[in-house]
């Protein structure tokens, strides 16, 4: 088979039974999406995925061998970002698995999602993100980081406190396009080992609801955050609760949005009372900072302070 043909692929050896990651994987709301309608654990039975406006698919379960084989056939498929809008239909997802010493090993494949797709690259890190991470959760811990149900409130949220709050305030805006998946910038801005990697790496971070994040600059200055909302994999929202003066009580949120080459990140820190200098230097160290957070999740390697701005 020559390589732009090859099928994408991942494998995951994890330390459970046959039986019990065979349940994981059947359990499609606990490690995929919780925007799925229909049933995902009987053979033959028809479900529908969704993500946001962005991706829409059908799927029908063709196979179902009890600890040993799952296969799902693609009926239909919807890119909104894809000039051939309808890839991935008529492919096939495989779960096969295997026991060895104790352990089982899981070989997922998307057959058909090949490189000469346009969607190949966004799929494959959002695929090996699922399986890599979510899945094995799911199985190891009994949670996985499943895509939450779509909030009907969301957009009226947009609307109310933050933009009430800029009326009367100021705001830094930023807007970037970062070629990788929603999923990794979004474990890149909530996770201690992603926000040390490209803003600072005197972290201390916990990626829940009402935690305290912690930031220090050097032995003498630090920022602590308290986090205010957390929707994976769509938007982040912190409450600066200790800084300088001028941060304090200020809010900083960071909104994704899939793009075909990745993620789009639009970043608001509102709040500020006046155009002051500080004002204008953190706009600018943001951009620095943002900088940073775009070479971390493209390339695996950031730069956080204090090498920043070079």
């Amino acid at each position: 088979m020559k390589s732009e043909n090859k099928s994408f692929s991942t494998t995951l050896v994890v330390n459970a039974k046959p039986q019990e990651v065979f349940k994981a994987v059947n359990n499609v709301r606990g490690w995929w999406s919780e925007n799925i309608d229909g049933d995902t654990d009987k053979l033959h039975s028809e479900f529908s995925y969704h993500y946001q406006d962005v991706h829409r698919a059908k799927m029908k379960i063709t196979e179902m061998v009890p600890n040993e084989k799952v296969v799902w056939h693609v009926l239909d498929n919807y890119f909104k970002f894809a000039q051939e809008k309808t890839e991935w239909k008529d492919t096939y997802v495989i779960f096969e698995l295997s026991e060895k010493d104790g352990k089982t090993t899981l070989r997922f494949t998307h057959q058909g999602l090949v490189p000469a797709y346009e969607c190949f690259q966004i799929c494959h890190d959002a695929w090996t993100h699922y399986i890599q991470n979510s899945l094995k959760d799911l199985i190891l811990t009994g949670k996985g980081s499943a895509t939450p149900k779509d909030d009907e409130t969301e957009d009226l949220e947009k609307e109310s406190p933050d933009n009430s709050d800029t009326t009367r305030n100021k705001s830094i805006r930023h807007r970037l396009l970062i070629e990788a998946p929603v999923e990794k910038v979004f474990e890149a801005l909530t996770t201690q080992e992603g926000l040390a990697g490209w803003w600072t790496p005197d972290t201390l971070a916990k990626p829940t609801i009402g935690s305290i994040l912690r930031f220090s600059f050097g032995p003498n200055y630090f920022k602590e955050m308290k986090v205010e909302q957390l929707k994976p994999y769509s938007k982040i929202k912190w409450l600066c609760v200790s800084a300088y003066e001028e941060w304090i009580g200020t809010r900083l949120t960071f909104e994704l949005e899939p793009h075909k080459k990745g993620c789009i990140l639009f970043f608001h820190h509102d709040g500020w009372k006046d155009y002051t200098p500080e004002f204008a230097s953190c706009s600018y160290d943001w951009a620095l900072f943002f900088r940073s957070l775009k070479r971390l999740c493209e390339t695996g390697k950031g730069a956080p302070y204090p090498d920043y701005n070079k």
